[in-house]
């Protein structure tokens, strides 16, 4: 079972930056894809940014431009740089890892964006 532990959530206003980091409980050498989710209010949870171990990225075409996923595999680590943050980009963002045939979620770390 791997936990994954998020962190750098928080508020910030429209056009600022946060840094997401998730760290897992183990190695991630292993885990093939990880990535981020995110849920808004009354919204399903959807794909924000997937990274293969690889190192190809994918991203949802909403938060292209402005979102970069990357990996550490030594820190055992997937962070989520967000700039220009825009209010529709307010939710509880989530770690996700896939082990194939598993898949592993954090908690959850809210981001708000407004003024």
């Amino acid at each position: 079972q791997v936990q994954l532990v998020e962190s750098g959530g928080g508020l910030v206003q429209p056009g600022g930056s946060l840094r997401l980091s998730c760290t897992a409980s183990e190695s991630i050498v292993s885990i093939n894809t990880m990535g981020w989710h995110r849920q808004a209010p009354g919204k399903e949870r959807e794909l924000v940014a997937q990274i293969i171990r690889a190192g190809s990225t994918i991203y949802a075409d909403s938060v292209k431009g402005r979102f970069t996923i990357s990996r550490d595999n030594a820190k055992n680590s997937v962070y989520l740089q967000m700039n220009n943050l825009k209010p529709e980009d307010t939710a509880v963002y989530y770690c996700w890892a896939t082990r194939i045939p598993y898949n592993y979620w954090g908690q959850g770390t809210q981001v708000t964006v407004s003024s």
